[in-house]
């Protein structure tokens, strides 16, 4: 059984109570992890709330990660009160580049029809987020000599893609390359960079026609956020010392699939 004792986890984008984040945040801090978790609205006070029920040590913090002036008050708040951070996950972001969920394909502009603001906006909650609390993060890290960070991609952008997801589909693929990078700069420092790629997970956002998309899956079905979670945790885990750079990809063997 992995252990988190003595280890500060910091979350981000962990808001929603089926989400990825808030899964993550549940596990790490089960396992002994202190948790904060970050999140642009405050619902993030209530699943703190809902960890300390569980006996769990959180705190929610209001942030909005694309300034980057916020992002670093906020990461020195969290050093100054714990003293450090041992394990960063990047969670936050959207997969829309409209209101409606990026599955209705109707809502989604091709690439050439894409506006500009509806581009640089998604590349902005979900790589933007990424850059800015990594560095701030990273410097905590080196100086303690250790870190593990487990940044959420997806196999939609690295692996596959659809029509009507440019933006987020070079988001998600450019997470990569940074979590390589990281990796290869900062593994004498004891960090590890690694990755964590899900297919067609319930948490909530899909409607009930794009939930059937799961069930073409080798599994059957689509995952639980606990599934996804439970790879993160072993990407966070002083176990996986030696594991940096790599990906995972959580989907339920749908991308091996020639014939769907």
């Amino acid at each position: 059984m992995f252990s988190f004792e003595n280890q500060v986890c910091l979350i981000t984008g962990a808001g929603s109570p089926t989400g990825i984040g808030f899964a993550t945040a549940k596990d790490l801090g089960l396992l002994g992890g202190k948790i904060y978790m970050i999140a642009t609205s405050d619902r993030i006070f209530e699943r703190a709330n809902e960890l300390k029920e569980l006996g769990i040590d959180a705190k929610g913090v209001i942030c909005d990660l694309r300034d980057a002036s916020q992002v670093t008050r906020t990461i020195e708040e969290i050093e100054k009160e714990s003293g450090k951070i041992d394990v960063l996950v990047n969670n936050a972001g959207i997969n829309s580049t409209s209101n409606h969920t990026v599955y209705d394909k109707k809502s989604q502009p091709n690439f050439a029809e894409l506006e500009d603001d509806d581009w640089y906006r998604v590349l902005d909650i979900n790589m933007k987020t990424n850059y800015n609390v990594s560095k701030n993060v990273l410097k905590i890290m080196k100086k303690n000599k250790y870190g593990r960070i487990v940044h959420i991609s997806s196999v939609t952008g690295p692996i596959v893609t659809q029509c009507g997801l440019a933006a987020y589909a070079t988001a998600k693929s450019a997470i990569l390359g940074m979590s390589k990078t990281i990796a290869l700069e900062e593994g004498i420092n004891n960090i590890t960079s690694n990755a964590v790629l899900p297919g067609w997970i319930n948490t909530g956002i899909l409607d009930e026609a794009s939930l059937k998309y799961g069930e073409h899956t080798p599994i059957g079905r689509p995952a639980r956020a606990e599934e996804v979670a439970s790879a993160v945790v072993f990407f966070a885990s002083k176990e996986a010392s030696y594991v940096t750079g790599q990906e995972l990809i959580v989907d339920g063997g749908n991308v091996i699939q020639e014939c769907k």
